[in-house]
């Protein structure tokens, strides 16, 4: 949120004194004795702040998404369950549920969107992960392309497809298996690449540790590795390489 947004609710009665203090201080908390949001978060990184729902109590959450929506105008939520969404939508029919992503989100219908990140998986039992990396990269204002099925066991399928990394500003792959995607990507691509493993795979993959692995010990120059299906933090990253590299700029 802008100053001017700031100033601008306050003058038609949507903030108080009091809020647009804590909304201009940095460190600025709203506290609802069960939860202390993170208001100054938009103001100090560009973001605001993003709901994990898994474990949530349902109360607790519903008024956690209002008041950020009531703040912000928006709201993210990740790792939501359909039965979560079914609660929630009782007092927020606007929000928008993803149930293979887990990403609950009411969006701001002009929010403007620049640059490019590419979103690739290795195969389609990848997808939900890098679904949420796409959700997040999007809400956060970015062009989102994604590719997904083009692992090293048809890699072909990749090579057939390389136009769609023209101009982008960074490159999520996701993988679980061996998790080899990332490195083969990196060595092909002029810009960063965020390897996002999965813990998709056989028994010796132990759940994602062999896919993390291999992009952390990777011989590929330019590869930043998240945590194993981490596809929130993968889609944050590539939010603010994004913004970092064409904010200021016209559209693509």
């Amino acid at each position: 949120m802008t100053i001017d947004e700031i100033l601008s609710g306050f003058e038609n009665g949507q903030f108080s004194k009091e809020d647009v203090k804590k909304l201009l201080t940095p460190d600025g908390t709203e506290d609802m004795g069960f939860a202390r949001l993170d208001i100054g978060r938009q103001q100090r990184q560009g973001f605001p702040e993003v709901v994990f729902c898994s474990g949530k109590k349902d109360e607790y959450l519903l008024e956690i998404l209002k008041k950020l929506y009531e703040l912000n105008g928006e709201v993210l939520g990740t790792r939501a369950s359909k039965e979560q969404y079914e609660f929630l939508k009782k007092e927020l029919p606007m929000l928008q549920f993803d149930e293979e992503s887990g990403i609950l989100k009411i969006e701001k219908e002009d929010k403007k969107h620049i640059g490019k990140v590419v979103v690739c998986t290795a195969g389609t039992a990848d997808i939900p992960v890098a679904k949420e990396a796409v959700e997040v990269a999007s809400f956060m204002g970015a062009n989102v392309v994604s590719l997904f099925d083009v692992g090293v066991s048809g890699i072909h399928r990749l090579f057939n497809n390389m136009g769609v990394f023209d101009d982008a500003s960074c490159v999520i792959t996701v993988a679980g298996m061996e998790g080899a995607l990332a490195s083969i990507v990196a060595g092909l691509v002029k810009c960063p690449v965020i390897a996002t493993p999965t813990s998709i795979g056989y028994g010796a993959s132990f759940n994602g540790l062999s896919a993390l692995l291999t992009m952390l010990n990777s011989c590929a120059n330019g590869i930043a590795t998240v945590n194993i299906d981490n596809g929130y933090g993968a889609g944050v990253l590539a939010s603010q390489i994004n913004r970092q590299t064409y904010e200021n700029k016209p559209l693509q």
